[in-house]
């Protein structure tokens, strides 16, 4: 009878010691996650000119990174831009970063015919600072008639999540969120992860050169007057020389 006794005990002594381990290495893991949260910094900035241009995304996270951290940047773009999933496909295999797209992106389409999207980049974790590059382009915007030449398109900072493996307990990291999103670019599964709240940093603008719409009618015109004025001579001369 003793005998049973000391074992039980002992089994539950066990089982005590092991839960309390975990419960106290997750709470380590979280600890680490919520002081990342506390200085962790995003900087975006577009480089290149013209249609054709780049996003760099600089992201500072604290120099004693933890072991299995995720980063998550969830870039929400307007509908004056468009990402070439063709283009992103090829640059990630050479690239320390994955990225989904949460819809399909329609490359032909005018900026009054689209749609913004999300995209979600994950990035490889090999240091406290983190840069990623993504190539976007601009899109055929209609002309203006109110005498302005440019029109401004605006790009969002992109937001950063992160988590640990370890951490399902993510109350208490206020003021951030916590959020489900999907663990890798490939997994339809969610994970828990914890979004940093936004900083007061606005948009990037870039401005862009459109048709002056008060101009059609004169251009219009002028064009048909000189298509006309071309085709009379050579009209005349292949009927006089009866070229068919």
């Amino acid at each position: 009878m003793h005998f049973v006794l000391y074992t039980v005990f002992g089994c539950l002594s066990t089982c005590y010691c092991f839960i309390a381990t975990a419960v106290h290495s997750e709470e380590n893991r979280c600890d680490l996650l919520k002081q990342q949260l506390q200085s962790s910094r995003v900087s975006v900035q577009i480089t290149k000119t013209g249609f054709h241009r780049e996003l760099l995304t600089t992201v500072e996270l604290r120099p004693d990174v933890p072991s299995g951290l995720g980063v998550l940047l969830i870039h929400r773009w307007p509908r004056g831009v468009y990402v070439d999933p063709f283009q992103l496909a090829t640059l990630s295999q050479q690239s320390h970063w994955q990225m989904s797209l949460d819809s399909a992106v329609d490359l032909e389409a005018a900026a009054h015919q689209a749609e913004g999207f999300v995209t979600r980049v994950y990035p490889a974790v090999d240091g406290p600072t983190i840069r990623v590059t993504i190539p976007f382009h601009f899109r055929y915007h209609q002309p203006r008639y109110d005498g302005e030449t440019f029109t401004t398109v605006e790009i969002e900072p992109p937001q950063l999540l992160l988590r640990t493996e370890g951490c399902l307990q993510l109350s208490g990291s206020e003021p951030h969120a916590a959020v489900d999103a999907p663990c890798t670019h490939s997994n339809a599964s969610t994970c828990p992860w914890v979004r940093l709240q936004q900083q007061e940093r606005g948009p990037v603008g870039v401005g862009l050169p459109v048709g002056d719409g008060s101009l059609v009618a004169p251009v219009s015109a002028g064009t048909l007057l000189v298509t006309t004025l071309c085709c009379v001579p050579l009209s005349t001369r292949m009927w006089k020389h009866r070229i068919v």
